[in-house]
């Protein structure tokens, strides 16, 4: 028992070292723990204040607090914010030079250094061991313990041989800590860093104040604008699976006028810090990253987290999405899923051991049913964490907002306990869909289970349901896992008795991801097709093109073309940049055509009530715009085309095409210089008056027109450019 005085006076030290008047949750119990020089394990959600456990302790013991971390952004993290309180924190890794380790080590001897964080790698050296040796070191804290665990979702095989490095070092108290560990992984940790007799703390894993939403992967980077549209000025880290989608993601969000940068394992050191001190000094907005991003990273205010693709396990999902609202305030956590995003991880995982294959297969299946099934997100994963939320509506999450239709499952899960109960509780999942469907594979032969009362039962229903009925059999606490047996499932005394007096129970059917459709948009624009666009507008827009056209004496192709008229009867433009942004458009024809085009639009959106471009229209980076800019600055120039186009080494047709495209974006280019070197003057005049009365600018036409038999397509491609500049532009 604590005794005021004593209370008071870690208080003080608490208000003193880092301007905290009271302790969060188990903070205290912990702390106490720790100087009374036991081995403690920490189990606390992030955000929870996890790191000021071993940091409090480590002030107010004598000598020097050594704390093992994975990550080198972690590390700096953490010293930079205790050198900010005015507390002696240093890091030892491969980022510093031979003369700053040796200054370190001199420092760390002689008593200066209060706390020094290493990577589990560095105590794999014999001369930091022998170092170590010469500093009083008062204890050890293993921070992101999950690490040590091949259950754990960041296993390190470096952090297996924590125990031999520390046993090196004499008989000393250890601190676990871990914001992820799930019962098994809770054991494991335990085991391998032998102290069984630790003193575990677990805190609650529900973060009250976070929301959970699980979205189909559906023209995802249109919804991913969207959500950050509606939560523009918001702090939020965006996680991609890949290093090259980060870096798609990043540009796409700057080019649509948000503040975001990359962060991955591939970036230079010096661009990684610089990233993550632009987003923790609110020089940027979103940070978009890999996984190396975010562990220990202090930053309170973060109010969304996405995940633009599934997560590899449960563990880092809830760790991840921790990062979110850590001042208790808004925290959204939004998660793009597909059935595909699931195939791409087991392929990563081909070339794996066996049984970390094996491993690995089962957190996805965890993944898979969280992001699929119909119940609580938030009892779901506390249940996985092993702790129990009694409420059947959270209020936060999706699923208890837009709850599912449900229907009565009490005979789906007496068939479910009955068949567990028969295979005498020694079996997993498949196992028992297999045996209640009635599907005979070798298992079934071998263990002879066609032969139970309970074989072929559910054979109406497919495999899904009976998963899905299962799953929530275990979440509404009528099944277990059995901790020592990977996947196998038993009854609890909740599923006894059920099975002695059944009671009603509703059910929920899962979310259907199958047919939700492409999951994602073409990298360029929104894909425009003919049943995509607004017809009514469509109609009324080649009207009033028609109009302006006769009016202007010119054919009505000149003023906006079909696809660009199809484009904003898709996404409702309603302003001169959003006009200008319409494929074949541009500020050059907005100047001289748009304000009726314009007008129209305006009165059509407010009669109907409809979303506008600013809401829907994704703009994507034009991987091209470096070369359209040197093509317009060399025709300004009166360059040759056929120089252009070996400058840049491409054909001189493709040239062409991008001198076409520059055109139909409403650029006018000059290329006098260029015609009037392979065409007279009457030559010009003839195709010119070929296109002012033709009714398309196609080539094709125009080649298979009578009166244009005697020129090149070349000719006749050039000349449209020049007559389009001319009259369009």
């Amino acid at each position: 028992m604590i005794v005021a005085e004593e209370k008071d006076t870690l208080r003080e030290k608490l208000k003193e070292l880092f301007g905290y008047t009271t302790f969060r949750g188990n903070q205290e119990v912990v702390i106490r723990n720790i100087l009374e020089g036991k081995n403690t394990f920490v189990i606390m959600p992030t955000g929870a204040g996890k790191s000021l456990c071993y940091q409090l302790p480590a002030m107010i013991k004598d000598g020097l607090a050594v704390v093992i971390s994975p990550l080198i952004a972690l590390m700096k993290n953490q010293v930079d914010q205790l050198n900010a309180y005015g507390i002696n924190a240093r890091f030892l890794n491969s980022t510093l030079s031979k003369s700053e380790i040796t200054r370190l080590k001199k420092d760390c001897i002689n008593g200066d250094v209060k706390l020094l964080y290493v990577a589990p790698e560095s105590l794999n050296k014999e001369e930091y061991i022998e170092f170590l040796l010469k500093a009083n070191v008062s204890f050890i804290a293993i921070d992101e313990a999950h690490c040590i665990s091949e259950w754990g979702h960041d296993f390190r095989p470096e952090y297996r041989k924590i125990k031999s490095m520390i046993a090196q070092l004499g008989n000393m108290p250890v601190i676990a800590l871990t914001a992820t560990a799930t019962p098994k992984v809770q054991i494991d940790i335990q085991k391998n860093l032998q102290m069984e007799d630790a003193d575990i703390f677990v805190s609650s894993f529900n973060r009250k104040n976070l929301y959970y939403e699980v979205r189909p992967k559906k023209e995802t980077k249109k919804q991913l604008i969207k959500f950050l549209k509606d939560n523009k000025g918001k702090s939020g880290i965006i996680y991609c699976l890949s290093r090259k989608k980060v870096e798609e993601i990043a540009q796409l969000l700057n080019v649509n006028g948000f503040k975001a940068v990359p962060y991955h394992a591939g970036l230079d050191a010096d661009v990684r810090v610089k990233n993550q001190d632009d987003f923790l000094n609110e020089e940027v907005d979103i940070v978009v990253a890999t996984i190396a991003f975010g562990m220990g990273i202090d930053k309170p205010d973060v109010r969304f987290v996405i995940h633009y693709d599934v997560p590899k396990s449960l563990e880092g999902y809830y760790q991840e999405t921790g990062r979110a609202g850590r001042d208790g305030l808004e925290g959204i956590c939004l998660m793009f899923y597909s059935h595909n995003d699931l195939s791409k991880l087991e392929k990563f995982n081909k070339d794996k051991p066996v049984q970390e294959r094996e491993n690995a297969r089962i957190l996805l299946q965890e993944m898979e049913f969280y992001a699929e099934s119909p119940i609580c997100r938030r009892k779901q994963l506390l249940h996985y964490f092993g702790e129990e939320f009694k409420v059947d509506n959270c209020g936060a999450c999706d699923n208890c907002v837009h709850p599912r239709e449900q229907f009565d499952g009490t005979e789906a899960v007496k068939t479910v306990l009955e068949a567990v109960q028969q295979t005498n509780e020694r079996f997993g999942l498949s196992h028992l869909v297999n045996v209640i469907r009635g599907i005979e594979d070798e298992y079934v032969k071998s263990y002879n289970h066609a032969d139970l009362p309970i074989y072929g039962k559910g054979g109406d229903e497919d495999a899904d349901f009976w998963k899905s009925v299962i799953r929530q059999a275990l979440i509404y606490q009528y099944l277990e896992k059995d901790i020592d047996s990977i996947g196998v499932l038993k009854i609890k005394d909740k599923g006894r008795k059920f099975l002695k007096k059944p009671e009603p129970i509703e059910l929920a059917r899962d979310h259907d991801f199958t047919s939700e459709g492409d999951e994602e948009e073409s990298a360029e624009r929104i894909p425009i097709n003919s049943k995509a666009y607004d017809v009514k507008l469509f109609e009324m827009l080649k009207s009033l093109r028609k109009n302006i056209a006769k009016e202007k004496d010119l054919p009505p192709y000149v003023i906006f073309q079909d696809p660009s008229l199809e484009e904003m009867a898709t996404t409702y433009p309603t302003t001169k940049e959003e006009l200008a942004s319409v494929n074949g458009v541009g500020m050059g024809k907005v100047q001289k055509f748009g304000k009726s085009f314009l007008e129209l639009i305006k009165e059509y959106v407010e009669e109907n009530d409809i979303e506008t471009a600013a809401d829907i229209v994704v703009k994507s980076s034009v991987n091209k715009s470096k070369i359209k800019i040197f093509i317009i600055q060399q025709i300004d120039r009166k360059v040759d085309l056929e120089e252009i186009a070996d400058s840049k080494g491409i054909t001189f047709e493709d040239m062409l095409t991008e001198i076409e495209n520059i055109c139909y974006s409403g650029t006018k280019l000059n290329l006098d210089y260029y015609i009037d070197e392979i065409l007279d003057e009457s030559k010009q005049e003839q195709i010119f008056e070929y296109f002012l009365n033709s009714e398309t600018d196609s080539i094709e036409e125009a080649l298979q027109d009578e009166d244009m038999s005697d020129f090149s397509e070349e000719e006749i491609r050039l000349m449209r450019i020049k007559f389009l500049s001319e009259y369009a532009n």
